[in-house]
């Protein structure tokens, strides 16, 4: 909550002042330390008086995000959550169902970020929003596309990418059928042959098979998959993970065990 309390000390302006002049959004306890040249308990308390007075806000342990004077006292101010992420994290990008919503693929406005890194990272909640954070394997970690706002850069999947994660873990983007729905609502934007060429970079069959199955169901560029029909694919493999594990049928031509009907898949066509 922010305090009506407004009146700052001189090590608090110069610390407001100095991050505004050096145009850093989201700055360390390090940053902290560097422009106030004095003691850490020192510098300790300036990071708490300000946080008192709304003035900014903990990310997580070490790092903070300003908010600035035009917000009000009295409102409430953030930056777009994607901002934040490259100071949280170095190698990375914006994907699955955040990446959907982006660009325009669903409609459903995820409650949480989820991000594609390449170690390990413990999922953070900052205010209202949870970053989740999806480890691949560095083969894997590919596809991604800088995207530019007034206020800073971020990195987030390709469209392309973004269909080929959501088929490999359906988890992070609602299920299949959000994966599907993505699809159709970006066919005139997706480029399939670059589709189909990631889903064999990513090097998991059962991906590419989920891709040429979900482009026949919708009948999109079928003929790109003429050679994944006519290959051999070795075992079946289920179309939905999240879905029921019994068979309501079988795909001879992409080894598929299909375990959700044409309408659970495509429901969303109805709305």
């Amino acid at each position: 909550m922010i305090t009506r309390n407004i009146k700052l000390g001189t090590n608090e302006l110069k610390l407001l002042f100095t991050l505004e002049e050096e145009n850093k959004s989201v700055f360390s306890i390090n940053d902290a330390k560097r422009i106030l040249s004095t003691s850490t308990p020192s510098v300790w308390n300036v990071i708490y008086r300000l946080k008192k007075k709304g003035r900014i806000e903990e990310i997580e342990k070490g790092k903070y995000l300003l908010i600035p004077a035009r917000a009000g006292y009295e409102g409430s101010w953030s930056e777009v959550p994607y901002l934040l992420v490259p100071h949280i994290i170095d190698v990375y990008y914006i994907g699955f169902w955040s990446a959907l919503n982006y660009w325009g693929m669903t409609e459903q406005v995820p409650r949480v970020v989820f991000v594609a890194a390449t170690q390990r990272k413990r999922d953070l909640d900052y205010g209202a929003t949870r970053f989740e954070f999806v480890t691949l394997k560095k083969k894997r970690f590919f596809g991604y596309v800088e995207e530019k706002t007034a206020r800073g850069t971020f990195n987030i999947s390709s469209r392309e990418k973004t269909i080929i994660d959501c088929m490999l873990y359906p988890k992070y983007c609602g299920g299949m059928d959000e994966a599907i729905k993505g699809i159709w609502n970006a066919r005139d934007e997706l480029d399939f042959v670059k589709l189909l060429e990631y889903s064999k970079r990513l090097g998991v069959s059962v991906v590419t098979r989920r891709v040429c199955y979900a482009l026949e169901l919708l009948g999109l560029a079928e003929e790109i998959c003429s050679e994944i029909a006519l290959s051999r694919l070795k075992g079946y493999m289920w179309l939905d993970p999240l879905g029921p594990k019994r068979a309501l049928e079988y795909s001879k031509k992409y080894k598929l065990i299909i375990n959700r009907t044409r309408d659970e898949l495509m429901g969303w066509m109805r709305y």
